[in-house]
């Protein structure tokens, strides 16, 4: 591999698959983007898009110079220099690593596999995946990895919705099987990124995305569980987080909400914390911060039946305002809000909802259809309740309308008149 340019197959069309195949074509790379969601690879088709963070331009754009294919097919994988692996690494019904998506893209790639290619593994997962699982199913083919074929971790690192860094400029971590396997992972990588960090085995790397996520978790639900106490206390937790952070060192700032949802921070933590007991050791920071997040929908829906104590919550009618797992992305995995909705219905409240990336969503066997935001629509209902903090919602007007609102993540900070706002 001394090419400056590679053909690459990258599998699976996702969050992080298709802003990969974004860069790798604004570098003058061909893509082979292979997707088993006939829906995806349709409206590509038709160039248009399913990510929030993609518009239709985009998606013509990365059509243009004819460098880029799609399909449902894993044919293609014989054209590339590069395969790539960005499939979901979900939880199963226990709570335990389901690898089903990792081990079924590899076997469908297995037949097209051939000697000089890299082999990727982007998916965040326990450390050991890619040379316990994946390793032999290469090998059953008879290629030898690091000798015929080059195997390594390189976590994906993306952030939807986030825009402050550029992908190609947050750094690359990168793990091979072996050496050499790390230095044909470099060269792929380095076309496109700015800086490739190599650190010693792929177990190296696959740990570096479960300590950066874990980190998260754990501090996230460090302050959720301390809004709990202040909520006791009747002591503003915002107020004296921002007094905390005017320190100029050794304090950083983490900020409580609904609950931590999405694909990485609640997820991601729980393969490392199952693998452990393969060595019979709990990872008793992240059993007890997953404990705390699965606390927050049931505390905030005290707090609004606390709130609204003057009926039952099941004559209530409460407006949700976000319902996405984090701001400005259309994202529903793992958002904590469809718990707080779920759990609210459960009351026999009256739950609505708004927000501007999802027109409809599904509790249970019932399907909410976003509710039009307009003055009277907002006063229709006993409260307002902030779970998603999207950039496009007008604050504004739900305060100045709302007989109450509840703010779980103090979206409503920057305005002057807020006396019917309570915090979380």
């Amino acid at each position: 591999m001394e090419n400056n340019t590679y053909s690459v197959a990258i599998i699976g069309l996702g969050y992080v698959g298709l802003p990969l195949a974004r860069l790798f074509l604004e570098n003058g790379h061909t893509v082979y983007g292979i997707d088993v969601d006939a829906a995806k690879i349709e409206l590509l088709a038709k160039r248009q898009s399913y990510l929030s963070d993609f518009t239709n331009t985009d998606i013509r754009n990365m059509f243009a110079k004819g460098k880029f294919y799609v399909a449902a097919s894993y044919e293609t994988i014989t054209n590339a220099e590069a395969v790539i692996l960005c499939v979901p690494t979900p939880l199963d019904d226990h709570a335990r690593p389901d690898l089903k998506y990792v081990r079924d893209a590899m076997q469908n790639a297995l037949p097209y596999l051939r000697a000089g290619q890299l082999v990727s593994l982007e998916s965040t997962t326990y450390p050991g995946t890619t040379e316990e699982v994946l390793l032999p199913i290469i090998e059953s083919t008879g290629l030898k990895v690091g000798k015929d074929i080059f195997l390594v971790f390189s976590p994906e690192r993306i952030d939807p919705g986030h825009t402050q860094f550029k992908l190609h400029e947050i750094p690359k971590v990168l793990g091979g099987v072996t050496r050499y396997c790390a230095e044909i992972g470099k060269k792929v990588y380095e076309s496109i990124f700015d800086q490739v960090v190599v650190v010693s085995s792929s177990k190296a790397a696959e740990m570096t995305k479960l300590l950066e996520n874990s980190q998260r978790l754990i501090n996230i639900s460090f302050v959720n569980e301390l809004v709990m106490l202040c909520n006791a206390m009747n002591i503003d937790l915002w107020e004296v987080i921002e007094a905390a952070r005017t320190k100029p060192y050794g304090f950083t700032p983490y900020y409580p909400g609904p609950g931590i949802g999405g694909h990485c921070i609640p997820v991601d933590p729980l393969y490392l914390s199952a693998k452990a007991k393969d060595y019979n050791f709990d990872v008793e920071f992240i059993e007890l911060a997953h404990k705390i997040n699965e606390k927050m929908p049931d505390f905030v829906v005290e707090k609004v039946r606390t709130c609204l104590s003057s009926k039952p919550l099941s004559d209530c009618r409460i407006l949700v305002i976000g319902v996405t797992y984090k701001k400005d992305v259309d994202d529903l995995r793992e958002s904590r809000a469809l718990k707080v909705i779920e759990n609210l219905m459960n009351t026999g409240a009256t739950v609505n909802f708004y927000d501007p990336y999802v027109d409809e969503i599904q509790i249970q066997d019932k399907r909410l259809k976003r509710i039009t935001l307009t003055h009277r629509s907002v006063k229709q209902h006993d409260c307002s309740l902030i779970l998603t903090d999207h950039t496009r919602i007008p604050y504004e007007q739900i305060v100045t309308h709302s007989p109450l609102v509840i703010d779980t993540r103090n979206a409503t900070k920057h305005l002057k008149q807020r006396s019917n706002v309570i915090l979380l």
